[in-house]
């Protein structure tokens, strides 16, 4: 059976969707060709390296990018992770599916953080949640 070809994608591919590109690429690399990009490119955000670091995912050789700086490949489903990239989500043939499953926006969750400790709970937080959505892949997929 072939790989099923996913692309998380959210607003600036700095964070949330390079977590799910990595645990997909970490958890179910079998079963997924996994990748993500972003609406616009805001870099790759260094707390998200170090909180998936923490958990044994290194995804410190990933950059941000958009979708258009992909390469030329169909895709089985993009999964938007925000609200702005499921409004704004590019046009994709047909036979690709569009999920959306929204995570909270850990930078925007930080801001408040007295410390850098402090922000990293709530990118643990997310990156959690993140795993544990990409480790009901891709059977949840095949229900949906």
């Amino acid at each position: 059976m072939a790989k099923m070809q996913i692309l998380f994608l959210c607003t600036g591919n700095s964070c949330r969707s390079q977590m799910a590109e990595g645990w997909a690429r970490h958890l179910r690399s079998e079963s997924i060709d996994a990748y993500s990009a972003g609406i616009e490119r805001h870099g790759l955000n260094p707390l998200a390296v170090k909180v998936m670091a923490e958990a044994g995912v290194d995804i410190s050789g990933f950059r941000s990018k958009t979708v258009d700086e992909l390469p030329e490949q169909e895709f089985d489903y993009v999964i938007t992770l925000c609200g702005h990239a499921q409004e704004t989500c590019p046009f994709f043939p047909a036979k690709t599916k569009r999920l959306h499953v929204g995570f909270d926006d850990p930078p925007k969750l930080a801001e408040q953080a007295q410390n850098e400790e402090e922000a990293l709970t709530h990118y643990r937080r997310v990156r959690d949640k993140i795993r544990d959505y990409v480790q009901s892949l891709p059977a949840s997929l095949l229900e949906s």
